[in-house]
């Protein structure tokens, strides 16, 4: 079986890489050495590895590469809210027109409290979630 780039991506035998197929070339493939299906021969696939002996180390990823992907997932979450939570209220002329100017201020607040999540102390690692407003 022909493969490339192949990388175990962490401590369990999961291996990326690529395997070429007859019909379709090359694709991208996960090898789960405890995997069943049988669609693609994984023994095989691993004979072919360790006959070669290419296959990349896992490297765990970096404190600043976990960062980053907590960063994120923290702006991913705060977007969603503002998309569920405040955008609904605000980007609405009549509902926000309904709202006292005591409710006006509390929703203007939670929206700048969202937006200010990254800029806490501690971001990514620490953060507050501020309150919904009811």
């Amino acid at each position: 079986m022909n493969y490339r780039n192949a990388k175990y991506i962490n401590n369990n035998g999961w291996i990326d890489c690529e395997i070429q197929h007859p019909v379709y070339g090359w694709g991208p493939y996960t090898l789960n050495p405890a995997d069943t299906d049988m669609t693609v021969n994984n023994d095989d696939l691993l004979a072919a590895m360790a006959a070669k002996g290419d296959v990349a180390p896992y490297v765990p990823p970096t404190q600043a590469e976990l960062d980053v992907m907590a960063a994120a997932e923290i702006r991913e979450e705060r977007n969603r809210r503002l998309l569920t939570d405040v955008d609904p209220i605000v980007m609405n002329s009549l509902r926000w027109g309904d709202l006292t100017p005591a409710k006006q201020a509390k929703i203007a607040s939670y929206r700048r409290l969202l937006l200010d999540v990254p800029q806490q102390a501690g971001f990514p690692r620490t953060h507050v979630w501020p309150e919904k407003p009811v």
